[in-house]
């Protein structure tokens, strides 16, 4: 099983950064008002980045330190 980091676009502009084992799914999942509470005044959200990783810890780690980084550092990664 693979897992994912993800940065999804919401429909105000801001940015969601968030794990899951299925990208597509989630997604579906916040735009279906189903996702994160953050994300549910603010769809549609739309997949910015991905990141894949074979150990969920991993992941865990990393969307941690995407969180940390700044919008400018976010939008970077989205380029």
């Amino acid at each position: 099983m693979s897992h994912h980091v993800y940065i999804v676009e919401c429909s105000d502009g801001t940015l969601y950064t968030g794990y899951t084992t299925d990208v597509e799914r989630r997604v579906g999942e916040h735009n279906a008002s189903e996702g994160a509470k953050y994300t549910r005044g603010r769809t549609p959200v739309e997949c910015r980045h991905t990141e894949e990783f074979e150990s969920r810890g991993t992941a865990l780690s990393r969307e941690h330190e995407i969180k940390r980084l700044s919008r400018a550092e976010k939008e970077r990664l989205c380029e």
